[in-house]
């Protein structure tokens, strides 16, 4: 069965996936934007005890976690790069950090996952440039099935539309 890819304008924090990924930072440490949404409605104290033992995470790379007080059972904190005009392999990186989510998601046997737009908030990465790479990313993970859905929950409209787009694209 060919896994579902689909666009959604909203709050992450609300849906009922099996995990949602949370655009982390390397020291977990919650921060702003959709980070900072999922340590709020997660309850951060307990996310932060969670995540203590991991002491990081490199960029690229993911970690998992209970999902607490979230509709999802489990968040995969992932790291996504800074964007320093495409020359320190920002978009291997990118790439890496939605790969190693859907990795862990298919380790932990989960049939629905949802992601935010990684890296394209106060990191700055060009969100056009993401949407394409998550969407391509994400197609190619998922073509050995283990998963029934993929959401791209983008919080703006344009993010939305863009992944849409790529979508559309890369069929």
């Amino acid at each position: 069965m060919a896994t579902r890819l689909t666009v959604l304008q909203g709050d992450i924090t609300t849906l009922d996936v099996d995990a949602i990924v949370n655009a982390a930072n390397e020291r977990l440490a919650g921060g702003g934007g959709v980070d900072g949404a999922i340590h709020r409605a997660a309850g951060h104290a307990a996310l932060q005890a969670a995540l203590r033992p991991f002491g990081g995470c490199r960029t690229g790379d993911a970690v998992l976690t209970p999902g607490f007080a979230l509709k999802a059972r489990h968040i995969i904190h992932a790291v996504g790069p800074v964007w320093y005009g495409g020359t320190r392999d920002e978009d291997a990186l990118l790439a890496s950090a939605y790969r190693r989510s859907i990795e862990i998601a298919l380790e932990k046997v989960c049939r629905s996952v949802a992601f935010p737009a990684i890296s394209t908030g106060v990191y700055g990465f060009p969100a056009d440039r993401a949407a394409r790479i998550a969407v391509t990313t994400v197609r190619e993970a998922v073509a050995g099935g283990g998963l029934e859905e993929v959401i791209f929950c983008c919080f703006s409209a344009d993010s939305a539309e863009l992944h849409r787009a790529a979508l559309e694209a890369a069929i």
